[in-house]
């Protein structure tokens, strides 16, 4: 027993080492809100080398029970609807630390992710074995901890002292630590990471970051907590290096439940500029220029720079002098103060003093003049202030800086250009005349000839140094309108522009520059020319009416009722405002018959861009459309949803006109396009009808169904007219024969044609549109008349866009084979042959049973028929029968398919009985012997057709009954049978007189047995033995009982 309990324990331990065990981080977690959280889980003991998955949920304290689904490694749609967002954003997610191993990171943990987690790793084993999820709790607490420092901008002095104070401060009811300490960054870079100064650890450890420990060791550096709250930082002997943006920075921290310390939140104050001034104040001074000789009217810059430690936190004022005469000071506050000698210069824009940077400052002069030439200085003055409070000047010069300023000579060159040798008439023609070296100002004089120069030169315009234009005579009314302008681009560069040239303006064209160049001093300025060059330019102007064309196209002259199409009117050359087009669409409609019509305007296109619109209107002006190119070349017409009106010659018309100077208008030429032929016919019909043939088998006074079915048709918006036709058997289709039953039109009229007339089916055929597409013809109470062959004709009828109605395609159906029939002969009579005997005077019944019929609503001819047994055989078979009662299907006695011989009455034999629908009999009373014979019963099943027509629709007759009739006899039977006290003598009272005899004898052998054992045999059998007597007994009045004992009945 011990050892089994030992296997057992063995075999557990086994079971339990290759256990799955899933665990995850202890719980439960405190964590702040807007924090990022972390929980680990990993799984053991399950089958190597296969990745696990891992599935996250939570449980809600208010619903313990209910899961909901946050993420997955294995399934991407895993999260329930209320993280879903949060995981497709990455805010929460799985990082997989290794195949068994994943950590759930919430970015931003939320109040309402308080709860039980769950960590579920999928069987990846075969079998169940072990844990697979593990569970810890989260708990999400406010983050109340706050981190302050007093805002302040600090300036100090290499080895200066420098105390800051924080304030940290929770109010969290959990037990934490707090961590703070200080940080520096360096203003200079801001992206690079911050330096730690000193660090009070939630463990109370003092640390310092790498550069500091042996400052803090030397006690320059320390951190002191001065309050329940307060932290201050003191740092001793400043360095150049602590410069930068000093911040407090705080953690809040608390113990997890497996021994481990979280930072819960971080926070920093706001970060404090230090500045930090060195002890070195010397300063260096440099003048420089790019180049030392120039010419007069060239701009020269002289740049002073300063060479010093921290420029910007320090005050420099900056001083220009030439040849021992002050230029300009500029103070700490960049604001120059000019010498009396450039105030004026400045003013006029020629001179310029900034300062271009904390340590670099300019001198421009625009134009050199000779008298400029000579020694520049830049002097530098530092004022400082003392600690005792005085402020003491520091001065530098630089180095003597020579100019030298060349007198000018003229290198002037003029190039005139255009914007094109030919200008089309109307547009602008635009002279460029550049001028290149120039070193002073420049004038211009515009000039225009004929091409071969005979005449002398016209003046176009002149503008002088200063800007001023003057047009020539000629020329200065078309420039009063603005037609001419004159301009200065750049300083070296000249434009003449003439807006809608002329075919006069055509000729040379010269421009003539001149250089000037300005000397004396500011007061006394005067100009001298130095230089002056010309240059010619041809120009021809082509005339618009030389080029002027219109043409008109379509792509598609034929076009499908309800389609749309457009026209094209293309205008040559491009639109010109100064040389505008009115363009006109003209129409003649195709039912004009030739030289007998005019053209009509449908829309015109003024020149003013405007829209006219004629007498003609295509689709009642509705849909009609007319737009034009932004170059005014194109000029298209289009018409939409087009009927037959839109049908016929288009052609578009253009006149050129041109616009004076004086705003009036002269017209220049016309042109008319070609002709445009547009028809409009039918869409090409996609009506199709289903043409499936069948054979349709209907009983008549039935119900019959025909289907037509549209397949498909040419538009959703096309109706349909259905014709049912019916072929009459033996006739082809196509012939007079194919009768028309009736016509649906298209809005639900019924018609009906002839043969509905002939055939009385207006009243029972019926037609019915079961659905857009569908139709159907109902036939009530089919007849046998109603066989042949049905086929419907389907009308396509379309609405063109002018509200007419056109028949646009016929299409047939397949062909329905329809046969009524009558009710199949099912009529079967009992069959059955007996042999009856009856006496004379006795009753003959003859049965007639139908178990069978055709219909239920049948109703049935009944007949009977006998064939005497005496008849010559040399009689046919009519002969030799004879009818014996007949009743028609209108229950009329003598009213079936025979004449009785023997006429029913009061009186008559022959009793008729109908116990059921199909149960007939007939008795014939008082049996003759004449009676004898074969009888048998022919019935006729009758049926009413739909016109409440009978007809006979089957025969069939019975089996034979043969009668035999015994004719009447004086014997003894008879007489006994005849005489009541007579037959109860001979037949009834014998039988208890020789009961009573039986029981005697019975009991005289009873008695007998029990007085005289010794006489019974050796086997116990009695010696007297009396067998049951055999009784014959007839029911009949013919034969008397007998009775009877048989041998052997008494031993």
């Amino acid at each position: 027993m011990a050892t089994g309990v030992i296997l057992v324990a063995f075999a557990l331990l086994g079971a339990a080492a290759a256990q799955r065990v899933v665990k995850v981080q202890d719980g439960p977690l405190i964590r702040t809100e807007g924090s990022h959280v972390t929980i680990w889980c990993n799984v053991t003991g399950y089958k190597e080398g296969v990745e696990q998955d891992f599935e996250w949920s939570m449980y809600l304290p208010s619903a313990p029970e209910r899961e909901i689904r946050i993420v997955s490694t294995a399934q991407p749609n895993y999260a329930y609807a209320v993280f879903a967002q949060r995981v497709n954003a990455k805010e929460i997610y799985v990082e997989r630390l290794s195949r068994d191993s994943a950590m759930l990171h919430l970015l931003k943990v939320q109040a309402m992710d308080q709860g039980l987690f769950e960590c579920y790793t999928p069987n990846t084993d075969g079998r169940y074995l072990g844990s697979y999820s593990a569970r810890t709790n989260l708990t999400v607490i406010a983050d109340s901890l706050t981190v302050s420092s007093p805002a302040q901008t600090l300036s100090k002095v290499e080895g200066d002292t420098l105390q800051l104070s924080c304030e940290v401060s929770r109010t969290t009811m959990q037990h934490t630590h707090l961590s703070v300490g200080w940080y520096l960054k360096a203003p200079e870079d801001l992206s690079a990471p911050p330096q730690e100064l000193l660090t009070l650890s939630k463990d109370f450890v003092l640390r310092s970051g790498g550069p500091y420990r042996q400052r803090m060791s030397a006690g320059d550096l320390r951190l002191d907590k001065t309050g329940a709250t307060s932290y201050r930082l003191t740092i001793h002997k400043l360095q150049p290096a602590d410069q930068g943006l000093l911040y407090c920075q705080a953690a809040e921290w608390i113990q997890d439940p497996d021994g481990a310390w979280f930072a819960m939140t971080r926070k920093q104050s706001d970060k404090t500029p230090l500045r930090i001034q060195p002890t070195d104040r010397d300063f260096s001074i440099q003048v420089s220029t790019e180049r030392r000789s120039f010419t007069a009217g060239e701009p020269l810059e002289l740049r002073c720079t300063i060479e010093a430690q921290n420029v910007p936190e320090r005050f420099f004022s900056v001083s220009w002098v030439f040849s021992s005469s002050p230029v300009a000071v500029v103070g700490p506050g960049a604001v120059p103060v000019l010498g009396s000698d450039y105030v004026a210069r400045e003013a006029a824009g020629h001179m310029t003093v900034r300062k271009e940077s904390p340590n670099v400052h300019l001198l421009k002069l625009q134009r050199l003049r000779p008298d400029d030439a000579g020694k520049y200085i830049c002097r530098v003055t530092e004022r400082e202030k003392t600690p005792t409070g005085d402020f003491i000047d520091r001065s530098k010069r630089s180095r003597n800086v020579q100019i030298t300023v060349q007198p000018l000579k003229s290198n002037l060159t003029v190039l005139l250009s255009s914007n094109s040798s030919e200008v089309l008439e109307g547009n602008v023609m635009q002279l460029i005349c550049s001028a290149q070296a120039a070193a002073g100002p420049l004038s211009v004089v515009w000039q225009w000839n004929d091409k071969q120069g005979d005449r002398p030169a016209r003046d176009l315009a002149s503008l002088d140094r200063d800007g001023t234009v003057l047009y020539g005579d000629v020329y200065g009314e078309r420039s009063g309108y603005g037609e001419i302008r004159v301009e200065r681009q750049r300083a070296d560069a000249f434009s003449l522009s003439i807006y809608n040239v002329l075919p006069d303006d055509e000729g040379q064209y010269s421009c003539t520059v001149s250089e000037w160049f300005q000397s004396g001093s500011e007061a006394e300025l005067s100009w001298e020319k130095i230089g002056e060059k010309s240059d010619t330019k041809t120009v021809t102007v082509k005339t618009v009416e030389s080029s002027f064309m219109v043409s008109a196209s379509s792509r598609t002259p034929s076009v499908i009722y309800g389609d749309s199409f457009d026209l094209l009117c293309l205008v040559k050359p491009r639109h010109n405002p100064r040389v505008p087009t009115s363009v006109t669409w003209r129409f003649m409609p195709a039912d004009t018959e030739e030289g007998e019509g005019d053209f009509k305007e449908l829309v015109t296109f003024t020149r003013e861009g405007t829209l006219q619109w004629g007498e003609q209107l295509l689709g009642l002006g509705t849909r009609t459309t007319v737009d034009r190119s932004l170059s005014n070349t194109n000029f298209r017409l289009s018409v939409t949803r087009v009927g037959r009106r839109e049908a016929g010659k288009y052609q578009c018309t253009a006149v050129l006109w041109r616009k004076n100077y004086d705003d009036s208008w002269s017209r220049v030429a016309n042109r008319t396009s070609n002709l445009l032929g547009i028809s409009v016919v039918q869409p090409e019909s996609k009506l199709r009808v289903q043409k499936t043939n069948q054979s349709l088998v209907h009983l008549e006074d039935s119900r019959v169904r025909l289907n037509c079915t549209v397949t498909s048709q040419t538009s959703p918006e096309s109706l349909h007219a259905v014709l049912w036709y019916v072929r009459r058997a033996g006739v082809g289709r196509g012939s007079e024969a194919d009768e028309l039953l009736l016509r649906v039109e298209r809005w639900g009229a019924l018609e009906y044609g002839a043969y509905a007339d002939e055939e009385r089916l207006r009243r029972r055929a019926r037609a019915e549109r079961l659905s857009p597409r569908h139709y159907a013809l109902t036939l009530d109470r089919a007849e046998s008349a109603d066989s042949g062959t049905y086929y419907c004709l389907v009308e396509e009828w379309m609405s063109d866009p002018d509200g007419a109605w056109y028949r646009l395609s016929r299409d047939s159906s397949g062909f329905t084979q329809l046969l009524v029939r009558q009710p199949e002969a099912r009529l079967l009579v009992e069959e059955t042959e007996s042999n009856v005997t009856v006496a004379e005077t006795g009753s003959i019944r003859l049965g007639c049973n139908i178990p069978s019929q055709s219909s239920r609503d049948s109703r049935f001819s009944v007949s009977w028929y006998a064939e005497r047994p005496d008849e010559a055989d040399d009689q046919d078979e009519d002969e030799r029968r004879r009818c014996v009662f007949s009743v028609g299907h209108d229950a009329i006695f003598g009213n079936g398919d025979c004449s009785p011989v023997e006429e029913t009455g009061p009186d008559s034999r022959l009793q008729f009985q109908r116990t059921a629908s199909d149960q007939y009999s007939l008795t014939i009373r008082e049996a003759r012997p004449a009676d004898g014979g074969r009888y048998y019963c022919h019935v006729e099943e009758w049926l009413l057709n739909p016109r409440d027509s009978w007809y006979r629709l089957a025969a069939n007759d019975s089996g034979y009954v043969t009668v035999n009739v015994l004719p009447r006899e004086s014997s003894v039977k008879s007489v006994v049978c005849s005489n009541k006290a007579l037959f109860y003598l001979v037949f009834f009272y014998p039988f208890p007189i020789f009961a009573i005899l039986l029981i005697a004898l019975l009991f005289v052998r009873f008695k007998s047995r029990n007085n005289n054992k010794s006489q019974e045999g050796k086997n116990g059998a009695p010696l007297l033995w009396i067998k049951e007597p055999h009784l014959s007994y007839s029911p009949t009045c013919l034969d008397p009982p007998a009775l009877s004992l048989h041998p052997g009945s008494v031993d």
